[in-house]
């Protein structure tokens, strides 16, 4: 009796294994026909430019990354555009020659690192944009920071600026060991002037792996401060998994599944398409800072981590504004540090239509035990009661309880809500994505065409996405007096608000 009852459960448990099997592969294969079903891959999904940079490279210099970057540029030119039908002038396909959104026919093709340096720099600042992105990205804060005489490098990372399929195989190692070649260079270009490092993004999250290895070692010159726009220092979990997509279609030789997103390419420095990769290396990276800060932290070798300032969008659809606080400047002993967070637009209807409100988040850290960092929360005057357009900034200093709130003359735009992860480093003048009429180039930051859903290659969200930052000349000014390019200014606040 007792031998049949257990061959039974045996039974029963193996018919639960298959079935649950079944179930499994089916709703694998499900997936994969979907995303089968995508647009079809173009030539610059698929080019393997084999010139690209990675760590294993005979390079050794930065000389050397620009020579390879040369041959890179030719290799795409010969490879996609020479392989791509002309384009119609008016079209904004990027890899159509002639039409409105080729770089390579524009007077400065942004997607090509480029260096600015002084005879007698008052500093060095190495600028690193974010991951799909380009150096265009932080193309205004380099035109300030060389107006203050210092000596600029604008590092195109690698797996940018080419073609999408450059993201497939570039890994982040790949890209932090350009940023040293970089950094080296433009120490030795400047000699004992301070060194300062600025990243986007993803370009955030390698500024922090650079600063922490030149902690330990001491070859690299260590920046003497960093600053943060939307740093990429936690991103979602789900991309950790999603590198099992493009495993799978690399064992049944499917491509697409190599894509995150296929998209139309009508940006001219920045990827429509998405490749899996990219998404992988966002997760490793910060799982490797985590690592790194985690072990730092206990032997208490983070005092000497640069004086950082960071500016953060309080909603953040890319990467995670919490994590900047929890995972980085929690840990950093106090050194100067300041994060600077957007609150969202409270005016009218708008907090009635949120999905999630920043509110908590933002008065637990504004009203919460003292931090060993600096903190200024840009929102609407009077939010509590009577929100106006115009916005003041609290602000924390590091070690102490009171908050302090001072008047500006900055104000919301009516139509705007929020800012967006893409928003920080563009000023509302932009030609790309600004609000008003780029010429040639198609502006895109204004675009918010009206219709039926589906029918164009640009989706309403991307095209509703914020692109420009109304208070960028703000955020400008802070950056110039924290690297002591220019003098400090009325930016702190002065009136108490208890």
């Amino acid at each position: 009796m007792k031998k049949t009852a257990l061959t039974t459960l045996t039974i029963v448990r193996r018919t639960l294994g298959y079935g649950l099997l079944v179930t499994l592969v089916s709703i694998i294969s499900i997936a994969i026909y979907v995303l089968e079903q995508r647009a079809d891959l173009s030539i610059w999904h698929e080019v393997d430019l084999d010139e690209e940079f990675e760590a294993k490279s005979d390079v050794s210099d930065f000389a050397g990354y620009l020579e390879l970057e040369d041959r890179l540029f030719a290799q795409l030119e010969s490879k996609v555009y020479q392989e791509t039908p002309p384009g119609d002038p008016k079209s904004i396909e990027r890899y159509h020659k002639g039409s409105r959104t080729d770089p390579t026919s524009m007077a400065t093709n942004w997607n090509r690192t480029f260096v600015d340096e002084c005879d007698q720099p008052t500093a060095g600042v190495l600028l690193l944009h974010g991951m799909s992105d380009s150096p265009y990205s932080l193309r205004h804060l380099a035109a300030k920071f060389r107006d203050a005489k210092a000596s600029v490098i604008g590092l195109r990372i690698p797996g940018h600026g080419t073609a999408p399929s450059g993201l497939i195989e570039t890994t982040w190692k790949d890209m932090a060991a350009a940023v040293r070649l970089a950094a080296v260079h433009l120490k030795q270009k400047i000699g004992d002037k301070p060194l300062y490092v600025v990243g986007y993004s993803n370009g955030g999250a390698l500024s922090v792996v650079y600063a922490l290895e030149s902690i330990s070692d001491p070859s690299l010159p260590r920046p003497d401060g960093l600053i943060l726009i939307s740093p990429e220092i936690g991103v979602s979990k789900a991309a950790a998994l999603a590198v099992w997509q493009g495993r799978v279609g690399h064992w049944l030789g499917l491509d697409k599944l190599a894509w995150n997103s296929i998209s139309m390419e009508y940006d001219p420095f920045k990827y429509g398409s998405f490749a899996i990769n990219a998404g992988d290396q966002a997760y490793r990276i910060t799982a490797a800072i985590d690592k790194h800060l985690d072990k730092m932290s206990k032997s208490g070798s983070l005092s000497d981590f640069p004086p950082t300032l960071a500016f953060q969008s309080s909603v953040d659809a890319t990467v995670s504004a919490p994590a900047l606080v929890s995972r980085l400047f929690d840990r950093l002993p106090d050194n100067g540090h300041e994060i600077v967070l957007f609150d969202i637009n409270r005016v009218e209807l708008i907090e009635h239509l949120l999905a999630k409100d920043p509110r908590d988040d933002l008065e637990k850290i504004l009203n919460g035990p003292n931090h060993p960092y600096s903190l200024s929360v840009v929102s609407n005057a009077s939010a509590d009661s009577n929100p106006t357009l115009q916005v003041s900034i609290k602000h924390r200093s590091a070690g102490q309880s009171e908050t302090l709130t001072t008047p500006t003359d900055m104000a919301w735009p009516k139509d705007i809500f929020s800012l967006s992860h893409v928003a920080l480093p563009f000023p509302e003048s932009d030609p790309l994505y600004g609000s008003g009429d780029g010429g040639k180039i198609p502006t895109l930051g204004n675009r918010a065409l009206r219709g039926e859903r589906g029918t164009l290659h640009i989706s309403p969200g991307e095209m509703l996405r914020q692109k420009w930052n109304p208070f960028y000349p703000w955020l400008e000014k802070r950056c110039l007096e924290f690297t002591k390019l220019a003098p400090a200014g009325s930016s702190e606040p002065t009136s108490s608000d208890n």
